[in-house]
C-alpha cells in the first residue's frame, strides 16, 4: 500500500502550506487588532481617524470578521488534513469577508486614508486569495484527493 505522501501531489502540501502561512497572518491581524488595538494598528501604521473608525465597528460586524478570518484558518488545516470540510469552511470564510468588506466599503463611514490604493490592493489581493483556495479545494474534493 502506498504511503500517504506519495497518494498526495505536492500541490496539495503547498497549496495547503502557502493558505495556512497567508490565513494564520489574518488570524494574528485580528487578534492583535482586538487584543492590543490602539497599538498594534499604530504600528501598523493607522491614522487616528482609522483608529477611531475601527475602534466603533459593531459587535455582529467583528463576528463576521472572526468567521472570516478563522474560516479560512480552518480551512486551510483542513485541506492540510486532507478533509473534504475544507471547502464549507472556505465557504464560511466566504461570508464572513462578504459581510464585512459589504459593510465597510459601502454601509460603514471608512476614512479616507483606509479607502486608499494601497488598501484597495490589498482588499482585491484577499478576495483573490481565498477564491482561489476555494476553487483549489473544490477540485481537489472533486478529484478525490479530499475524503
Amino acid at each position: 500500500m502506498a504511503s500517504l505522501s506519495e497518494r498526495t501531489p505536492w500541490h496539495l502540501w503547498a497549496v495547503g502550506l502557502i493558505s495556512l502561512l497567508w490565513n494564520a497572518f489574518g488570524c494574528y491581524d485580528y487578534t492583535m487588532t482586538k487584543l492590543d488595538g490602539e497599538a498594534y494598528m499604530r504600528g501598523m501604521g493607522m491614522s487616528d481617524a482609522a483608529i477611531a473608525y475601527m475602534a466603533q465597528l459593531p459587535g455582529w460586524l467583528t463576528a463576521f470578521w472572526a468567521l472570516g478570518v478563522w474560516g479560512s484558518l480552518a480551512g486551510s488545516v483542513l485541506l492540510l488534513l486532507r478533509s473534504r470540510h475544507a471547502v464549507t469552511a472556505f465557504a464560511v470564510s466566504l461570508v464572513g469577508l462578504a459581510v464585512s468588506q459589504f459593510y465597510q466599503w459601502f454601509a460603514g463611514k471608512m476614512p479616507a486614508d483606509m479607502s486608499a490604493t494601497p488598501m484597495i490592493v490589498m482588499t482585491v489581493v484577499i478576495w483573490a486569495a481565498l477564491l482561489f483556495f476555494i476553487w483549489y479545494a473544490r477540485k481537489a474534493r472533486a478529484q478525490g484527493l479530499l475524503r
